[in-house]
């Protein structure tokens, strides 16, 4: 895993895009920093720019670095989060705009994939994640339903869990609406 980690962050420096496995499923991604990459990875999706894509974080702890203020419930939920959710913070920052909703706000999830962890923790930065599909088609469950369209135009694809053939879900996805409240969007 380590090599594959290491050839994944040089890639993401060079910004470059990549297909990686996720805490949930199969994602196209890339380094959340760089614009000409994020550009890139809507125009494989062949994706609405006005539609905002999640960011995913090592560490809770890297979150003020993302979101200007941090509602106080969250700390709660995330130290308690047991499955893949992602959170949608009212005031994104240090982010590309194209990232950004058009309201200000950004998702992020916290992973729980190892591998996932390893290189955005040797990246140093978050990383964009998006399902592997065009827009609008169903997304792929599994490595082995991932259309050689999308495959074609990575410039590089992880062998690493390939041929796990577990049907992962999306993630739970939840919106703070202010220091104390929030809406669950998607279950």
């Amino acid at each position: 895993m380590e090599e594959e980690v290491e050839k994944c962050v040089s890639l993401l420096k060079e910004g470059k895009v990549i297909l990686y496995p996720t805490d949930t499923v199969w994602g196209i991604g890339c380094d959340a920093t760089n614009e000409e990459a994020i550009t890139r990875v809507y125009r494989i999706k062949r994706r609405n720019e006005k539609k905002s894509m999640i960011i995913l974080l090592d560490s809770m702890q890297l979150l003020p670095m993302y979101v200007q203020k941090i509602p106080l419930i969250a700390w709660d939920l995330l130290a308690h989060v047991t499955r893949p959710t992602t959170f949608i913070y009212q005031s994104a920052c240090n982010l590309p705009g194209k990232l950004v909703h058009e309201d200000g706000t950004i998702a992020i999830r916290i992973v729980q994939n190892d591998f996932c962890r390893k290189v955005i923790r040797a990246l140093g930065r978050p990383l964009v994640s998006t399902s592997a599909n065009i827009a609008g088609e169903p997304t792929p469950q599994t490595f082995d339903k991932i259309s050689q369209d999308v495959i074609s135009q990575m410039d590089y694809v992880v062998s690493q869990e390939q041929s796990t053939s577990v049907e992962f879900k999306p993630s739970r996805l939840i919106k703070f609406l202010d220091d104390y409240n929030f809406t669950i969007i998607r279950d």
